[in-house]
């Protein structure tokens, strides 16, 4: 079959097709021809940094996601020919990932799904979609009746949080820190923009801008504080993102960081579940969402894939287009 498999740390440039086997089945494993995947920043950072450390099983074919059909369930709960979607749990850094014809992957990574949309509007679903939902709906709990202020709102999981909370009537307010932006949040969905100053508590909430209750934090640590401070009360903000690059809150201290009837959580996404998957699915068919993504590319096409995908060019999510 064809495939992109990476030896070591390289260049976008020197990555190419190359053939190898079909994987065996295995007990407990599930072999799923790969329609299509969508590329994420962490297989361009496995590919610049990560390859060479022990703990990445190389040579490996990346890719922590991918939307196909079973095409052998060896003992697994799936029958062949189901339309199924696969993300996490070691994906294309433990084990051979979605950069490939097919992928042979553990039956808990790989989920049963009901859908009509196209192979490539589906690609653009699974870690994205399912971050956007997690974080909304198991952590945030999310209600029509919720202000909802997505904080790196112009970021493939901050567009899909907003249609998701449009799809059930919550308002929402999108920030960016650009107002050329702002069009473009308001046509999926976002009732407000502001620009992110890195002082959103300051913002003159009020009639014309209310104040949210809850906060999706998707920058991450860098304005984690700030949007503990933005939230009314009681307010909850769920720190999903480290868009700013900053990773940990140094010295923390939970009673003084966390004002008083704030509540704080996190979203981690390497854990999902069929009922989670079944409930995001059902949002989407219910609602008519309609997947958002910016560019498709072949596995021929890999180099220039890769260079937008680390040059963070691409406006919007990226398509591996594979049958």
């Amino acid at each position: 079959m064809r495939a992109i498999v990476i030896e070591k740390c390289c260049k976008a440039e020197e990555l190419h097709v190359c053939e190898i086997p079909v994987p065996e089945v295995r007990p407990g494993w599930v072999l799923i021809k790969v329609h299509a995947a969508g590329l994420n920043h962490s297989e361009a950072l496995l590919r610049m940094y990560e390859a060479d450390n022990e703990y990445i099983n190389t040579p490996v074919v990346p890719g922590i996601e991918c939307v196909g059909e079973v095409a052998d369930p060896s003992d697994s709960h799936l029958t062949k020919g189901d339309k199924v979607i696969a993300l996490m749990g070691g994906m294309g850094r433990s084990f051979n990932g979605s950069y490939a014809e097919y992928a042979l992957l553990p039956e808990k990574n790989v989920f049963r799904i009901n859908s009509n949309l196209d192979w490539v509007s589906l690609a653009a679903v699974p870690e994205t979609y399912y971050t956007a939902y997690g974080s909304l709906f198991e952590c945030l709990r999310l209600t029509k009746d919720d202000t909802l202020l997505v904080r790196g709102a112009t970021s493939t999981v901050g567009q899909a949080a907003i249609q998701l909370a449009k799809a059930i009537g919550s308002q929402v307010i999108a920030t960016g820190r650009r107002k050329s932006s702002f069009a473009m949040l308001q046509s999926i969905g976002a009732d407000y923009c502001l620009i992110d100053d890195g002082v959103l508590s300051s913002a003159p909430y009020g009639q014309e801008l209310p104040r949210p209750n809850k906060i999706l934090e998707l920058v991450g640590p860098k304005t984690l504080r700030d949007s503990l401070l933005t939230v009314s009360r009681p307010g909850y903000v769920c720190n999903t993102g480290i868009l700013g690059n900053v990773f940990t809150v140094e010295h923390f201290d939970p009673i003084k960081y966390i004002p008083n009837g704030v509540f704080l959580t996190g979203f981690y996404s390497n854990y999902p579940t069929q009922p989670n998957i079944d409930g995001l699915f059902n949002l989407i068919n219910r609602s008519g969402i309609q997947p958002l993504y910016n560019r498709v590319f072949t596995l021929d096409e890999i180099t220039q894939a890769h260079s937008l995908l680390e040059a963070g060019g691409a406006g919007g999510k990226i398509i591996l287009q594979i049958w």
